[in-house]
């Protein structure tokens, strides 16, 4: 990837053509040796880091943000006084691999024309004063080589979390391997909200096919003709997010006791498929193999013309199987309630995968998790949200 936005942005590459040593790491832009003065008069070399502000995999003005991070002791001039250019800061892990420690906020007037003119700037202020104590330093040493990093899990750079400071938080959710089994109402925002984290691989099950009333309560917009060719929802959806994520695999078929070898390997799963006997073949199968998983429910009651409902959310580890096995139903499903009529709740669906991928990465570290419960159920009555089964 780092390699694709060199060779399409001009600014980019005008870097690395005129001497400086730059790279790309998780879609944060780095300036490396960079000469500069510390407090000892002494000239030390450090790294310029910003965040890259893309459209798609091409560069855009650098409007919003006009600050640098720096890793190295705050820069002085030749006679060892600190520069007015920023403030200092602790050493932090910005991304995986990229320490920062001050930040420096020097706007021209009409801002920066591109990352040449941002990166060239602030790479002259730093140098400058080296250049005092020794003449002979060269403030651009050599080029960066090529690299070879590996290969995105995204067809285009995620630059928020670089430019949130998230970006190591989003790496702990690199090692699983997902399983989203039913992609009904609330399956398929499970799926939109996991497509957008980087984890290497997601397997999707799903017999049915995508038909009119499935568009009315998934995320997205299918086009007509997309609806008369009755495709496969887990190869629908696919299609639509493979254009941002790489990992997708489908698997148009129905788990049951016969197929559940479908999950060698899986890590986390989310469950939201009808209760039954084929529920239970997955949580054993599941369980046997160390898998943490969340099965997702509702349950809706249409009374004096309002509907009620209750969602539900409920977590399984390793270290608390009983917890699914006391809240979930095995039991073959009744027909004729009034979510099984494919009701248009959209809202709910996509507030229960909310609540089910919440949970799953607060599992994962990525958010604060003080309560450690297993088990979650929303009222819409009330608004009422509640924890219980707690670890």
């Amino acid at each position: 990837m780092s390699r694709k936005l060199f060779s399409l942005n001009d600014d980019l590459q005008r870097l690395r053509s005129d001497g400086y040593f730059v790279r790309i790491i998780d879609e944060k832009f780095l300036t490396v040796q960079v000469p500069y003065v510390n407090a000892r008069c002494e000239v030390a070399w450090g790294t310029l880091v910003t965040p890259l502000e893309l459209a798609g995999d091409v560069t855009r003005k650098p409007v919003q943000d006009h600050v640098v991070y720096f890793d190295g002791e705050f820069p002085c001039n030749a006679q060892g006084a600190k520069m007015n250019i920023g403030s200092e800061g602790e050493r932090r892990e910005m991304g995986p691999g990229v320490f920062v420690r001050h930040s420096f906020s020097q706007k021209p007037d009409g801002g920066y024309a591109d990352y040449y003119h941002k990166m060239t700037t602030y790479h002259a202020m730093l140098a400058a004063p080296a250049g005092v104590i020794d003449p002979s330093i060269k403030s651009r040493p050599y080029t960066a080589p090529e690299e070879d990093d590996p290969d995105s899990i995204f067809e285009y750079p995620d630059t928020a979390s670089g430019r949130s400071g998230t970006a190591t938080l989003t790496a702990r959710l690199q090692k699983d391997v997902v399983a989203l089994i039913g992609l009904g109402g609330t399956g398929a925002y499970i799926f939109d909200k996991v497509a957008k984290t980087p984890v290497p691989e997601i397997r999707l099950f799903d017999d049915d096919d995508f038909l009119n009333h499935n568009a009315f309560r998934a995320p997205g917009a299918p086009t007509i003709q997309e609806l008369r060719e009755a495709p496969k929802k887990v190869d629908y959806f696919k299609a639509l997010y493979s254009r941002m994520h790489r990992g997708i695999k489908a698997h148009p078929v129905k788990l049951g006791a016969h197929n559940v070898h479908l999950l060698d390997g899986v890590t986390f799963a989310f469950i939201a498929m009808d209760d039954g006997p084929d529920k239970l073949a997955v949580i054993e199968k599941l369980e046997s193999i160390g898998a943490s998983f969340i099965d997702v429910g509702m349950g809706l009651t249409l009374e004096d013309l309002s509907l009620g409902g209750i969602l539900r959310a409920t977590l399984s580890t390793p270290e608390r199987r009983d917890v699914v096995r006391n809240r979930v139903s095995f039991a073959p499903k009744e027909a004729g309630g009034v979510y099984e009529a494919n009701i248009q709740v959209a809202d709910l669906n996509s507030l229960n995968a909310d609540l089910a991928v919440i949970r799953w990465k607060r599992l994962r570290g990525y958010y604060r998790d003080l309560e450690n419960e297993l088990h979650m159920s929303y009222t819409t009555d009330g608004n009422m949200l509640l924890n219980s089964d707690r670890t």
